[in-house]
């Protein structure tokens, strides 16, 4: 298995720090409003590559925080009037009713950082002890000079950074490019005792804190979107190495942007879109699909025809899953032949070649490909034409939804019929026994009407929504 890593540049065999275990951190949002797509593409991509690991067969540990202290929070707090934990604690649950609707797992720990100030303020101090950080009027920095590697994830020298970064002038900075670990508190605002009196922390320090808790000094994966290797990761490596004494991480791993109409995403270009307003148009299994259809660290195109393919490529498969379902059910006999007991080792190249590409830093795309020319061959093997048996269904059935399965690919929940339209179709059954074919067409007729399609084959009547 090999991974890209941004801080070499280069892909790179996966070797764990302890075998047959992982230890993986993916930075969360901060929660003052719905998540947009943009979120949601490593909140999907990172939620793959813990199941893909899994599947592997190693033991991960998944860390994926909440920061829920922040000026944007404060800043929404006063504008709805309400505390700012109060506007953490509404945005976590929609942010939890997003990405289960997304298919997302749950990590192993979902850690706040307003449960972590002891641990934020005892890396803190370590850091003025070592002479990485300062205290100034309440507020305490990081001396960003004193660490020698500093740039190396971003691959840039220091005075390019000083040069391109967005560096907030303040007086009580030794250096412009200081970055705070502590703020002084201010009138309203939440804050928690420390040495340097009342405060709270830093964005950059708590995912720091987090992960040391979590996941011990140096961890094997962490991830993120484009946006957070400068200066977020910068900054934590920084904070990290300086503190422990030792390598932070030894896997980088950083989700490309996302556009939309081949713009980049931004409220003033009026193309921002929150997965809830996303999803109320093409669906949130249509959503998971499109951000797998792309490799990981492509940009990725947000627009109409794409999300339209990625609903037909869902749809396909849907109805692969049901046809699949239907012959192991009404299938000829429980026997599989010498020939599709053949035909079923066959079946697993397929195995073979997801893995292969999946290995080959986490090729998602090639993966949904490799799901597809499998979807071709079975779908081929079971059919009415083809009369299979159950037996072949179920093993078809079994190694198309593991693959599926490593990807989350969604198929919702069994499609059941109510009992009327049940009784419907018995009555058209009863009517073609009969041969009272007119009967037997206005039912039809009717149901589909109603958005169901049925298919009469020789193993029974199969049906699906229009």
């Amino acid at each position: 298995m090999r991974f890209y890593n941004d801080m070499t540049m280069q892909k790179e065999e996966f070797v764990p720090i302890e075998e047959g275990k992982v230890r993986m951190y993916c930075c969360g949002p901060t929660v003052y409003n719905f998540i947009h797509v943009g979120n949601a593409r490593p909140i999907i991509m990172f939620d793959v590559l813990r199941r893909y690991l899994e599947y592997r067969g190693y033991d991960v540990t998944f860390v994926q925080n909440f920061t829920d202290v922040d000026d944007k929070i404060i800043k929404r707090a006063q504008e709805e009037g309400i505390t700012s934990a109060e506007v953490a604690e509404k945005y976590i649950a929609e942010y939890w009713t997003d990405v289960k609707a997304l298919g997302v797992r749950e990590a192993t720990v979902h850690p706040k950082a307003t449960e972590n100030i002891p641990q934020i303020i005892e890396i803190i101090e370590t850091l003025i002890g070592k002479g990485y950080a300062y205290e100034s009027q309440g507020d305490v920095y990081y001396r960003t000079l004193k660490f020698k590697n500093y740039g190396q994830l971003s691959h840039q020298n220091l005075e390019d950074l000083q040069a391109g970064a967005r560096i907030e002038v303040n007086d009580i900075k030794e250096n412009p490019m200081d970055f705070a670990l502590w703020k002084a508190a201010k009138p309203g605002e939440p804050a928690w005792e420390s040495p340097w009196g009342m405060g709270r922390p830093g964005w950059h320090i708590e995912c720091s804190a987090m992960s040391n808790r979590y996941l011990g000094k140096t961890i094997d994966i962490h991830t993120g979107g484009a946006d957070l290797a400068f200066p977020h990761h910068e900054n934590e490596i920084a904070q990290s190495e300086a503190a422990n004494g030792c390598k932070f991480v030894n896997y980088w791993l950083h989700n490309g942007f996302i556009n939309v109409d081949n713009k980049k995403m931004s409220k003033s270009l009026g193309n921002f879109f929150t997965v809830r307003e996303a999803a109320a148009v093409y669906g949130y299994d249509c959503i998971r699909l499109f951000m797998l259809m792309s490799h990981y660290r492509s940009p990725l195109n947000y627009s109409a025809d794409i999300l339209e393919q990625a609903q037909a490529a869902l749809d396909r498969l849907k109805t692969a899953k049901e046809n699949l379902d239907f012959f192991a059910e009404n299938g000829r006999n429980d026997v599989l032949s010498a020939e599709d007991a053949a035909f079923v080792e066959g079946l697993a190249k397929y195995r073979e070649r997801f893995i292969e590409v999946m290995d080959d830093d986490f090729n998602t795309a090639d993966a949904i490909s490799v799901i597809f020319e499998l979807t071709r061959d079975v779908n081929a093997a079971v059919s009415p034409a083809a009369d299979p048996t159950k037996a072949l269904a179920i093993a078809c059935r079994d190694i198309f939804l593991e693959l599926c399965g490593v990807l989350g690919i969604p198929f919702g929940e069994e499609k059941s019929l109510d009992a009327e339209i049940e009784e419907m179709i018995a009555a058209r059954q009863a009517a073609r026994k009969a041969k009272n074919w007119a009967e037997a067409d206005r039912i039809r007729d009717e149901l589909k009407a109603q958005g169901i399609i049925l298919e009469d084959t020789p193993q029974g009547v199969k049906w699906h929504k229009a």
